[in-house]
């Protein structure tokens, strides 16, 4: 029967190993120094959190649909899955999902890899939209259905409705008797809602001339609209 050697046995060996292979390994690669220093020494997770932050960075520089595309298959289901872990519902995670890269798509130009990795960046964005739509619901729940100033306006009656053109019908007829001098400034004092000054100053008259039109433009209106009653 074999007899295997005890535990500690296999550590020692192996360790012996690995330190006379890389003494050998990086005198190969880096001739009279004693340590490696090829890329594929470096941490996976870190080449990746670099590729992403490059397509970041172009999709904020000149909107690189590709890049965004990237962004998108390797970002999208893991936020979706980061928002239903915060008890959403997959409805709503597919909406808030959706929003969140339609913020990275629109903010990318403000992203600074100096300052934070692309992942960091846009878990942050998630993250946000998620208690923006907290506070949304929050706010929605303390609502009081009753106040006055979200009732909706009512429907004024037909016959209500009929007096209106009516009015404006005749207000019209009675604008058509005013000279087009006269009707000018009283179409910017009441339509736009201009000041007496303004008016003079946008049709560079005298002040005294665009109270004198207006004057007796109001004098003309009152009389032709009391002859039509």
């Amino acid at each position: 029967m074999i007899r295997w050697p005890p535990v500690f046995v296999w550590q020692s060996m192996y360790a012996a190993a690995q330190i006379s292979i890389r003494p050998a390994q990086a005198r190969a690669n880096h001739p009279g120094k004693g340590r490696m220093t090829d890329l594929t020494d470096r941490p996976i997770a870190s080449v990746e959190s670099r590729k992403l932050s490059d397509l970041l960075v172009q999709v904020g520089q000149s909107r690189d649909r590709a890049a965004f595309r990237v962004l998108f298959d390797h970002f999208a289901p893991r936020i979706r899955a980061f928002l239903l872990n915060r008890r959403l519902t997959p409805a709503l995670a597919d909406d808030l999902t959706q929003d969140v890269m339609l913020a990275i798509w629109r903010r990318a130009s403000g992203y600074d890899p100096a300052k934070a990795g692309a992942s960091t960046w846009i878990y942050t964005i998630a993250r946000n939209q998620h208690i923006d739509h907290f506070r949304k619901v929050q706010r929605a729940s303390r609502m009081d259905e009753t106040d006055p100033s979200l009732q909706p306006v009512p429907t004024p009656a037909a016959d209500d409705l009929f007096e209106q053109a009516e009015a404006a019908d005749t207000v019209g007829l009675a604008l058509q008797t005013l000279s087009p001098d006269q009707r000018q400034v009283v179409d910017m004092a009441f339509t736009e809602g201009l000041s007496h000054s303004e008016i003079a100053e946008r049709l560079e008259l005298p002040l005294g001339t665009v109270k004198s039109r207006i004057r007796l433009a109001m004098g003309k209106l009152k009389t032709t609209l009391g002859d039509m009653a």
